[in-house]
C-alpha cells in the first residue's frame, strides 16, 4: 500500500503524519509513502482542493492507495484501525 502525504515542513501535523508513515514503513513490508511539499512543488490550495475534490482548510492531505483520507488524526486513526500502528 502506498500513502501520498501532501504538506508543509513548518506544518507540525505534516511532520507528525511524516514520522508515522516512516514507521509504517520501517514496521511493514507492505507500507511506503511519498512526501510532497506543497511550497517546492508549486501545488496551491486550488491544485491540492482539485486532488482532493472538495474544499481544502489544512494540511497535511492523506491518501493511502488513492482513497483520501484526510488530515493527520484521520490518518493516525486509520493506521490504528487498518495496522496496528500509531503515534
Amino acid at each position: 500500500m502506498l500513502a501520498v502525504i501532501f504538506g508543509r515542513p513548518s506544518c507540525p501535523y505534516c511532520v507528525r503524519a511524516k514520522e508515522l508513515a516512516e514507521k509504517l514503513t520501517a514496521e511493514r513490508d507492505d507500507f511506503n509513502f511519498r512526501y510532497v511539499d506543497i511550497q517546492a512543488e508549486g501545488i496551491t490550495k486550488a491544485d491540492l482542493e482539485k486532488t482532493v475534490g472538495k474544499p481544502v482548510e489544512t494540511v497535511p492531505q492523506i491518501f493511502v492507495d488513492q482513497q483520501h483520507l484526510g488530515g493527520f488524526t484521520d490518518f493516525n486513526a486509520w493506521s490504528k484501525a487498518n495496522l496496528g500502528v500509531a503515534l
